[in-house]
């Protein structure tokens, strides 16, 4: 297998992190959604942990393009 293959098949693989992030961030608010319909009350107390939730998700989204975007360029 050429390198150039190689580093291709790698990033396609490492990209499938970025799937697992949206994934997460649909499970996250689909859950505070339903939380939010079940309790409205504490909807407002549980707002600011959906909001770190979705910035750790999208973080190791970006992490998985950066990993894809090393091993094809270098």
């Amino acid at each position: 297998m050429e390198l150039e293959a190689a580093k291709a098949l790698g990033a396609g693989i490492a990209a499938i992190g970025i799937g697992g992030a949206a994934v997460g961030v649909g499970n996250l608010f689909a859950a505070f959604l339903s939380g939010a319909l079940r309790n409205p009350s504490a909807a407002d107390s549980q707002f600011g942990r959906l909001i770190f939730g979705f910035a750790v998700t999208e973080a190791l989204g970006i992490f998985a393009l950066l990993v894809a975007l090393l091993l094809l360029f270098t």
